[in-house]
Formats: C-alpha cells, structure tokens, sequence
C-alpha cells in the first residue's frame, strides 16, 4: 500500500521560509519521480514542483523561491520554501509526478503566510 506523509507546514509570516518532508512507503522510491503539489481554498490542486533522478521543474509562480530535494536513502522528498508569499497559503501534498496514484493523496500539510 502506498503512502505519503506530508509535514513541515505551519503559519509563517510573509518573507519566511519552510521545509516541507514527504516520507514514502509502498513505491521504489528510488525510482519514482516526485511531485509537490498544493491546494490552496477555492482553487484545483495544481504541481508545484517535481523531481526524477536527475532533473527539477518548478511551476513560473515558485521559480526561484523553492527548491525540491530527494535522499532516496530516507524515502524522503522535500520542499524548501523561501520569501514565502500569502498567494502559497494552501495544503501541500506530495505524490507520484507526473502521473499521481489515486491512493497516494495524503493528508497533506497546511502552509499559511500571513502577517
């Protein structure tokens, strides 16, 4: 069984930083391209950003503010968020990229920016 545990979010104030951690089980993770994704209230999901073995994409709206990592020796993907903005107020998940499993939206982690 698959399973994605998001944590790391918080409340932060506009101009601060995060690190968001996904531990995986249930998947070879070290073959697994890894996507971050968000939802913010009202709006769809939509990818943050993801990483394969060798290559990071970022969605134009966090480019240059975030940064996806991987250590395939911990299961683990992270996300460290910097000059954090109120628009990237949402639940972070991470999951499968690019095709996300259905099974693996966890519960995700809450991320609000607001002074």
């Amino acid at each position: 069984q698959v399973l994605f545990v998001e944590s790391g979010g918080g409340l932060v104030q506009p101009g601060g930083s995060l690190r968001l951690s996904c531990a995986a089980s249930g998947i070879i993770f070290r073959f697994a391209a890894m996507g971050w994704y968000r939802q913010a209230p009202g709006k769809q999901r939509e990818l943050v950003a993801s990483i394969s073995q060798s290559n990071t994409n970022y969605a134009d709206s966090v480019k240059g503010r975030f940064t996806i990592s991987r250590d395939n020796a911990k299961n683990t993907v992270y996300l460290q968020m910097s000059s954090l903005e109120p628009e990237d107020t949402a639940v972070y998940y991470c999951n499968r990229h690019p095709v996300p499993l259905a099974d693996g939206w966890g519960q995700g982690t809450q991320v609000t920016v607001s002074s």
